[in-house]
């Protein structure tokens, strides 16, 4: 093999199974073990690669309410407002965006109860000046991930 799209080729294997040995990549990518190794510490010391984590079922841990924020923001607040959100154990993703609000966050709660008594706390911040919530209903895609094109350049 050639080493020309092996980092690609290795997040790819790394994206199929996070928990692969490096004996297994080694094999799958018809390179030697010390290879895989050298490349995949080069991915982490560059930040390519940033963790290994589990993708955890929410819902199977009685996370059923999963909640879609837009908060608009004090300009000068929206760091402070982004950080406390970040913070909050319950909030998976917060992004700064473009358009009618500042902030998107997304939330997992036990139920809506639960949603209400927190959002609530989150939103009485005297800097959020508008907030939009929705419920998700169905979700039709969650933490998916996308094996990178080697003939694009990354």
């Amino acid at each position: 093999m050639t080493y020309e799209h092996l980092d690609t080729d290795l997040v790819n294997e790394l994206l199929g199974d996070g928990r692969a040995s490096l004996r297994s990549l080694a094999e799958e990518l018809d390179v030697s073990v010390t290879t895989v190794s050298n490349h995949l510490s080069d991915l982490e010391e560059e930040d390519v690669i940033q963790g290994y984590t589990p993708i955890v079922d929410y819902d199977a841990l009685g996370y059923d309410v999963t909640a879609v924020m837009q908060l608009k923001a004090e300009g000068s607040a929206l760091p402070k407002i982004t950080e406390s959100l970040k913070d909050h154990r319950q909030m998976i993703s917060v992004y700064e965006v473009t358009g009618n609000y500042d902030v998107i966050a997304i939330g997992k709660f036990k139920d809506t109860d639960d949603m209400n008594d927190q959002i609530k706390q989150l939103i009485t911040d005297p800097d959020i000046n508008q907030s939009n919530t929705s419920i998700v209903l169905n979700a039709v895609s969650e933490n998916e991930q996308f094996e990178l094109n080697p003939d694009e350049d990354n």
